[in-house]
């Protein structure tokens, strides 16, 4: 009979990998991709760099997967935020606070996952990633619209240009020094939000209004 792994070899097998993982998003947020390097990853793991390879054969698929693992909680964190609000444009001011709070947070690893330069194998990958950030900003747009709590407007071309700005204003190279200051990074994620919102055709009152009621944790 073939060999069959029981539950217990395949969650140790998880574990590994999502460690090895853990271990390159730490190397990224304190290095960006360039400090993503198997031998490096793996001491960070506490692994040997054989055991890496088993898992990731090559630095593209340990940075693809790295890119996904990103990709997955920040849309997650934005759904999870989105869906809790009481209404579809508190919820797109929801969606847009959280991913400000997020890329602000771990602002080195933002922008490794999204814009760092890096091969073009990789980027492709990290295009995906921005794509699925803009689909979500327009889902929400849509259903903003759809209930006339925003006018009319393309949302192809207005959701990637607020990602864009989120990103440029939040973590570009040209982004305020904002350091370990909660009370100036909280006050960026409102004021990015803020930001969006009107150039989306949210009145000022009412947008100011959203970003009061927005939970940044």
């Amino acid at each position: 009979m073939p060999y069959r792994r029981t539950e217990n070899v395949v969650r140790r097998l998880a574990e590994r990998e999502q460690t090895i993982v853990d271990a390159a998003r730490s190397a990224a947020a304190s290095g960006g991709m360039a400090a993503v390097q198997i031998a490096s990853v793996a001491e960070r793991a506490g692994i040997a760099s054989g055991t890496v390879y088993r898992y990731f054969p090559s630095k593209s698929d340990l940075v693809t997967e790295l890119v996904g693992a990103v990709t997955e909680r920040a849309l997650d964190a934005m759904r999870e935020a989105a869906n809790a609000a009481p209404g579809p444009l508190s919820a797109l001011a929801a969606a847009i606070a959280t991913f400000s709070a997020r890329v602000l947070a771990e602002r080195r690893l933002a922008w490794a996952a999204i814009a760092e330069p890096v091969d073009s194998e990789i980027d492709a990958v990290r295009l995906e990633f921005r794509k699925s950030l803009i689909a979500e900003i327009e889902n929400r747009m849509r259903l903003a619209m759809m209930h006339g709590h925003l006018p009319d407007q393309d949302v192809a071309l207005a959701a990637p240009a607020v990602v864009g700005a989120l990103l440029e204003g939040l973590i570009g190279p040209h982004a305020p020094d904002i350091g370990a200051d909660k009370v100036k990074a909280r006050e960026a994620v409102q004021n990015a939000t803020l930001f969006a919102l009107r150039a989306l055709g949210v009145v000022d009152a009412r947008a100011r209004g959203l970003v009061a009621q927005v939970k940044l944790g």
